[in-house]
Parts: structure tokens; C-alpha cells; sequence
């Protein structure tokens, strides 16, 4: 493929979504960082950036609203002239048990985790489709596939997720004959800073639980998403690839 490719990340400021994004600029790609709300840590994580073979911008929008991820897309051609790869990471956690999730829980979970997929796919497939060619690579969640309720008592999210898990194997087949290829990824128990309290005081249970003995790291999700994009998965769509260790094969 001629030219430099450009990537989008949702919510890749931080955590996976920002291992993520600098596992791509290292593979060559020029990246788009997106985040919501926090200005410091998207100044903190374009720094990182530097003297990485990719460029790095960051556009602040909050994907869960349609207008919003449209603009991201948007924002992202107007400034590299193509987009080459789109990777939905963003996506809160809830732990709370259904007879307690409130209407705004289930809209916010929802809408974070499944609806930002569908708007931000749809705006990308406007460019991708004009240039047939494109890979776009969806974060779900553990085993979702399989069991997509009840998991750690947190149903909004394995919903959603599994949600998303469904729309990457119908996405695969009809974007096929546009030489986009659609792939998602399902990390495991990961270590990131969002959950490192929580998790620290279950990690050395969950680690026995592990057949590969350890958590695993956000480098470890970026190196699937990064095969993922590359040529090298050329013939390569529909697949969810689990990344946890060995847990729940």
C-alpha cells in the first residue's frame, strides 16, 4: 500500500487504547489519539510520542455521541488525507448487578461500549468504501462470545460487548467485497491503571487462575491489534483473538 497509513484509536490516551496507539506508530503508522475529557493526560501521551517513526495528533470527542465520532473520522482525514485503520478500544466497566443498574447506567454502558463501535464504523466505512481498502479492529472483552452475561456480575457490559462481538462478524462479510477486513480482539485479565487498585487486590488469585501464571500487560493487547493491521493478516477477518493467557479455552 503507497503512502503512509493513518490509525484511529478511541479513548487511546491512556491504558490499552494507548499501548495500543504507539504499537502502531512503531509499525509506521501516522496515529489519531482521541479521548473525552482529560486535556493533561492527551499533552502527557502525545510527549511519548516523540521519536517514534509515526505521527501523532490527539482530537478530543466523546464517541458515544454520533456527531461527535463523526467528527473524529472527519478530523482525521482532514488532517492525514486518508485512514487506513480504525480501532474501537474505548469502553467503561461496570460491575453492578442488573436489578441494580439504573436507566443512565445502561444508556452510558450502552452507548460506550457498543454504540460509539456502530457510529464510528459508519463514518469510517464512508471513506474506506471510496477507497477500497481498510482494516478496522473492535476491543471486546473475555470469552464474550461465549458467555456474555453475568461474568463478574457486570451484564450492561458483557451485553454491550457482546454486542460489538456480533457486529464484527457481520461487518466482516459485508465490507469483504471493499477489501476491508474487520477483526476483534478479546483481552483477558489486563494490568492498566485504571483498574490496578481493584486489581491489585485480586491479582495473585486471578494470576493462579491463569495457565500462563501472570496478568497480562496492555503491550500484550497491542501486539495482537497490531498483527491484526498489518499485511501480515491479510487474509485475516471475521476472527476474534482471545488474549488471556490460556483462561476459559
Amino acid at each position: 500500500m503507497e503512502g503512509q497509513r493513518v490509525a484511529v484509536i478511541t479513548g487511546s490516551t491512556k491504558g490499552i487504547g494507548k499501548a495500543i496507539a504507539k504499537r502502531l506508530a512503531q509499525d509506521g503508522c501516522d496515529i489519531v489519539l482521541n479521548y473525552r475529557s482529560d486535556d493533561e493526560a492527551a499533552r502527557s501521551a502525545l510527549r511519548e510520542f516523540d521519536g517514534l517513526p509515526g505521527k501523532a495528533v490527539a482530537i478530543k470527542a466523546d464517541v458515544s455521541a454520533s456527531n461527535e465520532a463523526s467528527r473524529l473520522i472527519e478530523a482525521a482525514v482532514a488532517r492525514f488525507s486518508r485512514l487506513d485503520v480504525l480501532v474501537n478500544n474505548v469502553g467503561p466497566f461496570l460491575t453492578r448487578p442488573l436489578f441494580e443498574t439504573t436507566d443512565d447506567d445502561w444508556r452510558r454502558i450502552l452507548d460506550s461500549n457498543l454504540s460509539s463501535v456502530f457510529y464510528c464504523i459508519r463514518a469510517a466505512l464512508r471513506v474506506m468504501r471510496d477507497r477500497r481498502s481498510g482494516t478496522i479492529i473492535n476491543i471486546g472483552a473475555l470469552n464474550v462470545e461465549y458467555s456474555p452475561i453475568g461474568v463478574f456480575d457486570a451484564p450492561a457490559y458483557y451485553i454491550a460487548k457482546s454486542g460489538v462481538i456480533t457486529l464484527t462478524k457481520s461487518l466482516a462479510r459485508s465490507e469483504a467485497p471493499f477489501n476491508i477486513r474487520v477483526n476483534a480482539v478479546n483481552p483477558g485479565f489486563i494490568e492498566t491503571e485504571a483498574y490496578r487498585h481493584y486489581r491489585d487486590e485480586h491479582k495473585e488469585a486471578w494470576a493462579r487462575m491463569i495457565p500462563l501464571g501472570r496478568l497480562g500487560s496492555p503491550d500484550d493487547v497491542a501486539e495482537a491489534v497490531s498483527f491484526l493491521a498489518s499485511d501480515r493478516a491479510g487474509y485475516v477477518s471475521g476472527a476474534v483473538l482471545h488474549v488471556h493467557g490460556g483462561l476459559w479455552v
